[in-house]
């Protein structure tokens, strides 16, 4: 069944409050640490001292002498798991302890598992594990370059026709840290079998991945295996790959036959839950003396873990954003003995967008160019330039024109140095952006009950994006109910499934299984009518559920009230379940277009001692539908607040000789705080996009994509220094 374009905007749109707001300043959200059942016992992970090598002997004999010590795993003992499957992005988790084999610094070696945490801490301080080190390889140069599954090479035109034809070229290279997602809710799960049944509360962003992983893993069926996740404390992609924990959790509940809870600690989140790896960006760009872009070349590499590819996407958006009749990328990876990589907001297209729009603004900068202009001359807003189709939407023009004139681009003295206040010398930057389209199946059902209040139910999560928020809203506009009269139940695996909430892509196939399920359950309502009723005959395009009542689309006031029809055939309920189907735009041949944005910034900077204040940020987006206006806006700021941290602060450090992370705790790696977040004007433009009924973008991530260039920009604008390895640090800017 395809749902005709919805009727929105009675509650669609509208910035009400976080549904959920009031359970989480009450303290009665359940997370996953706030789980407690009967018998439960407490397990604490216990990770590798060297980099490489492999474990000879762990001595545990102390170990279960000691009070409330129930067991202590290691690869000797844990049980044999079977092959993990592919479930993300066609990469297959990693099984733990499966051998001695050490890959990284801080791998999982074992597992101590105590009457209460502090007795399964203390005990795990005790173990003492000998290994065979063996050389760590960390640097580039010790591994072999592979192609990345999510990022093949592509090629349009001739660059190096393109490259001989320019009239001004520019070609650097631009490099971006390891950073560590950090969210503010520590991962950890409790892990509880009943016979061949495993139950779970976990910390994962998508409940159907871990269940089947869970029971692929564990050799029993999906149906044995419930993932239930109502409440997360964030994740920024944290949360989307099934990590050892969650195994060595189920796997010593299994053996001990009780529930078994294992939280992270703060330093283990930077070692065991992945990260954002170092990139390294290889940059040419042509252009006729006019701006016109005659070439991009874009190679990038990246770092993975031995046994855990990176995600790649680096050079994702390059083909896409400008018009250029001559384009090619090329991406590969590394693997070394690091630390689980991950996806983090934003990835790949962060770090890419930092090259590429650093290097368009190098180019303006040439040119003797405004770099707005610049790209007003080449983004392509009519058809993707990759594939010669029309977008379903894109009004990144649009949202520079618009950032510009809220900026106030046009006072710009485009000389660098030129605008100060006293002594400090002030910048101007920007940047365009643009972030893939990514729309994953996802389910839903929708239920009526004759008291005239609804039910949403899917196995989605919400990591504070606020899609308990958002369906609830769409649910209300669809049945013609207030927000109040509709629940949304998701985080629980044993409801219809859903796509992980990542990519951007949860609200988009979210809202349309939603949509598809109002259809369906519209047409088992018709189904209750009578042969003598005005609705008898109408199909469900033809019918609107609206205070109560099922009327006609085009005339509700031929209506029948649900609770009648239901009491008719005796029933006190009907449902129905939707799913998102493929969309008319793309059979029409039409390109699905994700979001689209612009960012303008402002820096102030004392030269005598390097300091730098971002003063000022506008950020424009094309978001298509906006469900929520107060939570969208909240995306956005959250992710400017990302942005600068990458611009200015975060960096994983790793010990060169150990492979050992550095600054693994809250005191030593740096993020964004409120005194480095200025004032941001948050603006979003365009119209519903077509491609689906929704007219929803995926807006979690864009927000981010393009505040590190920008940040860049401005501080080539008011320095006349081109920084091109993040984070930009003080030493980068004393004069």
């Amino acid at each position: 069944m395809t749902a005709t374009k919805p009727d929105l905007g009675t509650w669609v749109g509208k910035g009400i409050d976080r549904v959920d707001g009031p359970h989480k300043v009450t303290g009665t959200a359940p997370y996953a640490s706030d789980i407690t059942l009967p018998g439960m016992v407490h397990a604490v992970v216990v990770t590798s001292t060297v980099g490489a090598g492999t474990v000879t002997k762990i001595d545990t004999s102390a170990l279960l002498t000691l009070p409330g010590v129930r067991a202590v795993f290691t690869h000797e003992n844990f049980p044999r798991l079977n092959p993990p499957p592919p479930v993300l992005f066609g990469e297959a988790p990693v099984a733990p302890m499966q051998d001695g084999r050490i890959v990284f610094h801080g791998q999982e070696v074992a597992v101590v598992v105590a009457d209460t945490l502090q007795e399964a801490t203390e005990a795990a301080r005790l173990i003492e594990v000998t290994y065979a080190p063996e050389p760590v390889l960390l640097d580039p140069a010790d591994g072999q370059l592979e192609p990345l599954a999510l990022s093949p090479d592509t090629s349009r035109g001739d660059t190096e026709a393109g490259w001989a034809a320019a009239d001004v070229r520019v070609g650097a290279t631009y490099r971006t840290p390891e950073n560590t997602n950090n969210p503010l809710g520590l991962m950890g799960c409790v892990a509880a079998w009943d016979g061949d049944h495993l139950e779970i509360h976990d910390s994962t962003q998508g409940t159907n991945a871990l269940r089947t992983t869970l029971a692929v893993m564990f050799g029993v069926p999906e149906s044995g295996v419930r993932v239930r996740v109502p409440y997360l404390g964030g994740g920024f992609g944290a949360g989307l790959n099934q990590w050892p924990y969650k195994l060595l959790a189920a796997g010593a509940a299994r053996e001990l036959g009780r529930p078994v809870k294992l939280m992270l600690t703060r330093p283990q989140m930077f070692k065991l839950v992945g990260h954002r790896p170092s990139s390294e960006h290889q940059v040419r760009i042509g252009a006729d003396r006019d701006g016109t872009l005659t070439m991009i070349e874009h190679r990038a590499t990246t770092l993975s873990s031995i046994d855990f590819p990176a995600v790649g996407l680096l050079t994702s958006g390059t083909p896409h954003l400008y018009h250029c009749p001559n384009v090619a990328t090329v991406e590969r990876t590394v693997r070394l003995n690091r630390r689980y990589p991950t996806s983090m907001r934003a990835p790949g297209e962060a770090e890419g967008n930092w090259a590429i729009e650093t290097a368009m603004d190098e180019l303006a900068h040439e040119l003797g160019m405004d770099p707005l202009e610049l790209r007003l001359r080449n983004l392509a807003t009519d058809l993707d330039p990759a594939t010669g189709k029309p977008w379903s939407s894109n009004a990144v023009i649009e949202c520079c024109r618009v950032g510009a004139e809220l900026f106030g681009w046009s006072r710009r003295d485009p000389r660098p140095s030129s605008m100060r206040e006293g002594d400090l010398l002030i910048g101007w930057g920007m940047a365009a952006t643009g972030f893939f389209a990514y729309m994953p199946m996802s389910q839903a059902r929708v239920t009526v009950y004759a008291d005239g209040t609804a039910a949403v139910r899917s196995a989605a999560t919400d990591i504070g994006t606020g899609t308990y928020t958002i369906i609830t809203q769409l649910a209300a506009d669809l049945l013609g109910l207030h927000p109040q009269q509709v629940d949304f139940q998701l985080g629980d695996s044993d409801m219809p499934a859903s796509a992980h909430s990542g990519g951007s892509g949860l609200a988009t196939s979210l809202s349309n299984a939603v949509i598809d399920a109002v259809a369906h359950l519209q047409g088992a309502l018709l189904d209750l009518v009578g042969d003598d009723s005005p609705l008898h005959g109408l199909g469900p395009d033809d019918v609107v559920c609206r205070d109560g009542a099922l009327c006609r689309r085009d005339d509700p006031s031929v209506r029948a009230l649900i609770a009648a029809l239901l009491a008719g055939q005796g029933l006190v309920e009907a449902s129905g379940d939707g799913r998102l189907r493929p969309p008319d735009a793309a059979a029409a041949g039409m390109v699905h277009a994700g979001p689209y944005g612009a960012r303008f910034v402002e820096v102030a900077i004392d030269p005598m001692i390097g300091r730098l204040r971002v003063r000022r940020v506008v950020s424009v987006t094309d978001g298509g539908r906006i469900l929520n206006q107060k939570l969208a806006r909240s995306q956005i700021l959250g992710a400017t607040v990302g942005g600068i941290g990458q611009a200015l602060f975060e960096d994983t450090l790793t010990d060169p000789g150990t492979g050992r992370v550095a600054n693994g705790t809250f005191g030593d790696y740096l993020v964004a705080v409120n005194a480095d977040v200025p004032d941001v004007e948050v603006v979003f433009i365009g119209e519903p996009d077509r491609y689906t009924p929704s007219g929803t973008k995926g807006i979690g991530e864009i927000g981010l994509v393009g505040v590190a260039a920008a940040i860049g920009n401005a501080v080539h604008h008011a320095t006349g220094r081109r920084i091109r390895d993040l984070p930009i640090t003080v030493d980068q800017l004393m004069m």
